[in-house]
């Protein structure tokens, strides 16, 4: 939910030289997603970022703190920092810890 306004063609035009000196770039930018299951009520943006402490460092910088008034001000949304997995991840990996942490917990067999 965007009010297209001039703050938030400032925000749109400025955002990227403000995520540039931390290695950030649009993934997705302003698309409807396509919903199979769940809701999705908004249109989605997603920016990565060399790592989540990259992310972290671009949303405190004094640059982007100027932005977030004019995205607050004329957008609803969330806004959320999640950390990828690896080069060669793999969800068995994910299995095999969840399988050793619960035959390490007590009661369990």
């Amino acid at each position: 939910d965007v009010d297209f306004n001039a703050e938030i063609i400032e925000y749109i035009s400025t955002i990227e030289s403000t995520m540039k000196p931390f290695g950030g770039r649009f993934i997705v930018h302003g698309v409807h997603a396509e919903v199979l299951e769940g809701v999705m009520p908004m249109d989605c943006i997603i920016i990565e970022f060399p790592s989540i402490d990259d992310a972290r460092r671009w949303y405190a910088s004094d640059a982007y703190s100027k932005l977030i008034p004019l995205r607050a001000r004329n957008s609803k949304g969330a806004i959320f920092l999640i950390d990828g997995v690896p080069t060669g991840y793999s969800a068995a990996t994910l299995v095999e810890k969840m399988t050793v942490g619960a035959a390490s917990t007590p009661g369990h067999a």
